[in-house]
């Protein structure tokens, strides 16, 4: 049985994508006639995108259905990934190599949307995986689980689909939502905070960066 997977976030974990959402979300919202902060991306972070849309309704007095404004955004973050190149966060290339090559298990679990992981999915082969394309044994989009972030089901799905038991998996997160997620899920957590703090808490590590983790870190922590 193996006893390791490495279970991935997105936005703020693997690829420090915040930059383009801010930017695909000042789009949007600037088309509704409103204003768009760091602080209200920072109490947007982790999704899901419902629950996005309904804020910036709420935040511009916008009468077009949240879904539509979910749609628009999709599009916009969409059409940033597929034109701009990948900015990684530090050491998530290096530790997501390093499963690979030891043939660990690894699963790429995010609130976002399936064609926004695509995209990034599609990106990653071009810019590292250029062999075969695939960086994931599995990926579980926001669209595709009943109950997403904070909800434990896209981390139990993912487990699943891999064929490790949970109690074996180590995910990581950046975000409260995202953290929330992957505790109540039964996995080890490491938190590398990204725009807001997240506190240390049982099975549970918070590291600054991902630089110099490698999977004997993974699993040491996890054991211990």
């Amino acid at each position: 049985m193996l006893d390791l997977a490495v279970l991935f976030d997105l936005d703020g974990t693997l690829i420090d994508s915040e930059g383009l959402w801010f930017r695909a979300e000042l789009r949007v919202v600037d088309g509704l006639g409103g204003t768009w902060t760091p602080q209200d991306q920072a109490h947007c972070l982790g999704g899901p995108l419902e629950r996005v849309s309904a804020y910036m309704v709420e935040r511009t007095g916008s009468t077009r259905p949240p879904e539509d404004i979910g749609v628009e955004l999709l599009e916009s973050m969409e059409s940033l990934l597929r034109r701009e190149p990948l900015e990684w966060r530090p050491g998530a290339r290096e530790l997501l190599a390093e499963c690979r090559a030891q043939g660990i298990p690894t699963a790429l679990v995010s609130a976002s949307h399936r064609r926004l992981l695509d995209a990034v999915t599609d990106a990653i082969a071009r810019d590292v995986y250029a062999d075969d394309g695939h960086a994931f044994r599995v990926t579980v989009a926001g669209d595709e689980v009943d109950n997403g972030k904070p909800h434990p089901e896209p981390y139990v799905a993912a487990a699943r689909s891999l064929g490790v038991p949970i109690e074996q998996c180590v995910v990581l997160e950046d975000s409260p939502t995202g953290v929330a997620s992957g505790q109540g899920s039964g996995a080890f957590v490491v938190a590398i905070p990204h725009l807001v703090h997240i506190d240390t808490a049982p099975r549970r590590r918070v590291i600054d960066t991902l630089d110099g983790v490698t999977v004997g870190h993974l699993r040491q922590w996890r054991d211990s």
